[in-house]
C-alpha cells in the first residue's frame, strides 16, 4: 500500500504479550510516581509563571521536581520499549493506570485510608483498560513512511491542544488547569505514536536521523511538559492528573488507527466492548481524580511568594 513499510512489521523481535504488559505497567507507576513528585514542586511556583518558560527554569533548579523528572524520564523509557513491542493502541491504556500509582503514593504519604468511591475508581478504571483490550483486540499496525500523507491525520491533534491551551486561558484557575492538562495528554499521545514510528525505523535498519519523526518527539514532550507544569502550577493534581491522564490514551488510540492503521474489533460486539471499556475507564480517572489524598500540596504551598492564597477561590 503507498506510503506504508511493508517491511516494518517483519523481522522484529517481540516480546510476550505478559512482558509487554509488566514493562508498561512498570512505566505507568514510575511515571505516576513522577507526576506526584512534580506537582508538589510546580504548585509552589506564582500563576504568572503559567505557560512561561521560566516556569520550567524555575523548576530545575528543584531537587523535589527533578527527582519526579527522572521518574517521569524512566517511566516514559519503558513505555517507549513497550512501543516497541506492541501497538500504540495497546500501550497508551495500560499508561493511563499511572493515576492508580500517583493515588496509591499520595495515599502512603498522607496515611489515610480508601473509600469506596475511590474503591470503585480503581476498579472502573482497571476494569476499562482490560475491557477495551480484550474486546477490541488491537492489532495489525504496520509503518507509515516519513512521507506518508497519513501524518496530516496529527494536524487536528495540533490544532485542538491549541485550541484548548486558548480557552483554558480566559477561564478560572480550575477549568484552566483541567484544559492546559488535557491539551498535554493530546501531544502525549502524539508522542507515542512519533515514538513508535522512530522505534520501527530503527529496528528496520533504517536511518531513524534522516527522519523528521526523530527530531519531532522531545519537541513535542518539551511542550507537553510546559503545559503539564503549567496545569500543575494552576490547581492540585486531582484537577489538573485525570485531563491528561484521560487524552493520551484518546488521543494515542485514534492517531494509532488514523496514523499507524492499527486496527480494533468492530463487530456489534467488540465496537460496544471498546465503548463501554473507554468510558469506564474515564470515569474511573474522573472518580480517582477526586480523591483528597492528590489535593494535599507540601505545607505552605498554597501560599504564594508574595503572600497570598494562590487559589483565590477558583479551585476548591
Amino acid at each position: 500500500m503507498p506510503g506504508r513499510n511493508p517491511t516494518a512489521q517483519a523481522g522484529h523481535r517481540k516480546e510476550s504479550p505478559l512482558m509487554v504488559i509488566a514493562i508498561t505497567l512498570a512505566g505507568a507507576c514510575l511515571l505516576g510516581l513522577g507526576f506526584v513528585a512534580q506537582q508538589h514542586a510546580a504548585y509552589r511556583e506564582p500563576l504568572e509563571e503559567i505557560l512561561h518558560p521560566r516556569l520550567l527554569l524555575r523548576l530545575i533548579r528543584m531537587p523535589l521536581w527533578l527527582g519526579g523528572i527522572g521518574l517521569m524520564f524512566c517511566g516514559q523509557i519503558l513505555g517507549a520499549i513497550a512501543l516497541g513491542q506492541a501497538d500504540v493502541s495497546v500501550v497508551t491504556p495500560l499508561l493511563a493506570t499511572n493515576l492508580l500509582f500517583a493515588l496509591t503514593a499520595a495515599h502512603v504519604i498522607y496515611k489515610e485510608q480508601f473509600g469506596r468511591l475511590l474503591q470503585l475508581g480503581a476498579v472502573l478504571v482497571s476494569g476499562g483498560v482490560a475491557l477495551f483490550l480484550i474486546a477490541g483486540q488491537p492489532h495489525g499496525g504496520d509503518h507509515p513512511s516519513p512521507t506518508s500523507p497519513q501524518w496530516l491525520a496529527a494536524v487536528p491533534a495540533i490544532i485542538l491542544a491549541a485550541g484548548l491551551v486558548a480557552f483554558g486561558m480566559r477561564r478560572s484557575l480550575k477549568i484552566k488547569a483541567m484544559s492546559l492538562a488535557a491539551a498535554a495528554g493530546v501531544l502525549y499521545g502524539f508522542q507515542d505514536v512519533l515514538t513508535r514510528s522512530s522505534l520501527l525505523t530503527l529496528e528496520d535498519g533504517l536511518n531513524v536521523f534522516a527522519t523528521w519523526q526523530l527530531y519531532m518527539v522531545p519537541c513535542v514532550a518539551v511542550v507537553g511538559l510546559l503545559l503539564n507544569q503549567s496545569a500543575f502550577d494552576a490547581a492540585p493534581l486531582q484537577i489538573s492528573l485525570p485531563a491528561t491522564t484521560a487524552a493520551e490514551p484518546i488521543s494515542g488510540i485514534v492517531l494509532g488507527v488514523a496514523i499507524s492503521s492499527e486496527r480494533l474489533r468492530v463487530d456489534p460486539v467488540g465496537l460496544a466492548g471498546v465503548v463501554a471499556g473507554l468510558i469506564a475507564m474515564v470515569a474511573g480517572i474522573a472518580i480517582l481524580g477526586r480523591s483528597p489524598f492528590l489535593a494535599k500540596p507540601p505545607e505552605g504551598s498554597l501560599q504564594r511568594p508574595d503572600g497570598g492564597d494562590r487559589r483565590g477561590g477558583d479551585v476548591p
